[in-house]
């Protein structure tokens, strides 16, 4: 089922920054699909770091990981962002599994604004972004130096 988002009535666009991953499949097919479709939900898509291997995170006995950091403008709410980024993982082929088990395609909220948000299902910043480099090394290179 395809979601349609209603048309945000925010005006002022909020960078954010979102981490995407994929170990299954085409891996940097599907990073590029996961890029076009946050733009046709409305993200513009500032800048973007390299794609880099990594390590699978959590569960360890799963294929390696493609991993990349987007800074993105939205004109929505974190909770609106959410939506955008579990229908890309839905429309990806993401489906229920495991907790950090093999995915198509992941996108995390890492940053939204200055905004600190604590909710069951949206915690921003995002909880465990200290903890993997390769999330670090994506926003230092787009010259992100505070972290929430």
């Amino acid at each position: 089922m395809r979601m349609t988002l209603p048309r945000l009535a925010r005006r002022v666009r909020v960078r954010a920054y979102l981490g995407l991953g994929s170990n299954l499949g085409r891996r940097d097919r599907n990073l590029g699909a996961a890029r076009r479709r946050l733009r046709e939900l409305g993200a513009r898509i500032v800048r973007q770091s390299r794609v880099v291997e990594t390590e699978p995170w959590g569960d360890t006995e799963q294929p390696r990981f493609k991993n990349q950091v987007l800074e993105v403008e939205w004109a929505g709410t974190a909770r609106d962002l959410l939506r955008a980024a579990k229908e890309v993982e839905r429309e990806g082929g993401r489906t229920p599994a495991r907790h950090w088990g093999p995915r198509v395609i992941d996108v995390d909220i890492l940053l939204f604004g200055d905004e600190r948000i604590d909710e069951p299902d949206l915690v921003v910043p995002h909880p465990r972004l200290r903890e993997r480099s390769f999330v670090l090394d994506g926003l230092r290179e787009l010259g992100v130096t505070a972290f929430g």
